[in-house]
C-alpha cells in the first residue's frame, strides 16, 4: 500500500534531453527465453557493438539481480512474479536516464511480461523472444541445472516441471538454434535502426 505522504518531482533533467544529448532514444529491450536459449550471450554482444558506438546502455541479466536486488526471492509463482515486477520498475528508471536497457530474464509467463509492458509503455518495451528447442538448451547447460532438474534435485525448473509460455506478438523472433550470434545481433541491430532508436 502506498504512502500518501509521497509526491512524485518532476525533475529538469528529462529523458528528452538525455536522449538528444545521448544521440539515441532509450528503450528496453526484453530478452524472454528458455535457460540456455541465448539471452544473456546475445544482449552482452549487442551491448559491447552498442557501446562501441558510443550508445549509452546496461544489461540487466537475471543471475547478476538475484545476487543483490532480488536475492530474498525464490523461484515459487509468486517469487518470480515479483521478480519480474521489480526488474520492470528498475527497468523504467533507467529507461528515464537515457538508457538502451536489455533485460535477460526467462521471464516464463505471459502475464508478467504484459505487465511489463503496461508500466513501460508499449511504445518503449521490445520484446525479443530467443528461440531455441529444449533439446537445443540442453546440450548449452555449463551449469548443469537441467540435469539436476530432471533428476529431480531442482524444483519449479523452467521447461522442465514448469512451463514456459511462448511470447504470442514479440516485436521479434531470434532463432537462436539456427542464427549465429553474428546474424542475431544485426537482426536486432537493424531493426533498431529502422526504427530510430539509433542513427
Amino acid at each position: 500500500m502506498k504512502s500518501s505522504n509521497i509526491i512524485y518531482h518532476q525533475a529538469s533533467v528529462t529523458r528528452q534531453r538525455r536522449n538528444k544529448l545521448n544521440n539515441h532514444r532509450s528503450i528496453v529491450l526484453w530478452f524472454t527465453g528458455l535457460s540456455g536459449s541465448g539471452k544473456s550471450t546475445l544482449a552482452h554482444a549487442l551491448e559491447e557493438k552498442l557501446f562501441q558506438m558510443g550508445c549509452k546502455t546496461f544489461v540487466l541479466d537475471g543471475d547478476n539481480v538475484r545476487h543483490g536486488l532480488n536475492s530474498n526471492l525464490d523461484f515459487s509463482e509468486t517469487g518470480r512474479t515479483e521478480n519480474i515486477r521489480r526488474i520492470s520498475e528498475v527497468s523504467k528508471l533507467m529507461l528515464e536516464s537515457g538508457l538502451i536497457v536489455m533485460t535477460a530474464f526467462i521471464s516464463p509467463i505471459n502475464i508478467d511480461r504484459i505487465e511489463a509492458r503496461k508500466l513501460i509503455s508499449n511504445d518503449d518495451f521490445i520484446e525479443i523472444y530467443c528461440k531455441a528447442s529444449l533439446e537445443t538448451c540442453e546440450t548449452r547447460d555449463v551449469k548443469g541445472l537441467y540435469k539436476r532438474a530432471r533428476a529431480g534435485e531442482i524444483k519449479n525448473y523452467t521447461g522442465i516441471d514448469s512451463p514456459y509460455e511462448v511470447p504470442k506478438n514479440p516485436e521479434l523472433i531470434i532463432d537462436t538454434d539456427n542464427q549465429s550470434l553474428e546474424e542475431s545481433v544485426f537482426t536486432i541491430f537493424n531493426f533498431l535502426e529502422l526504427n530510430g532508436i539509433i542513427n
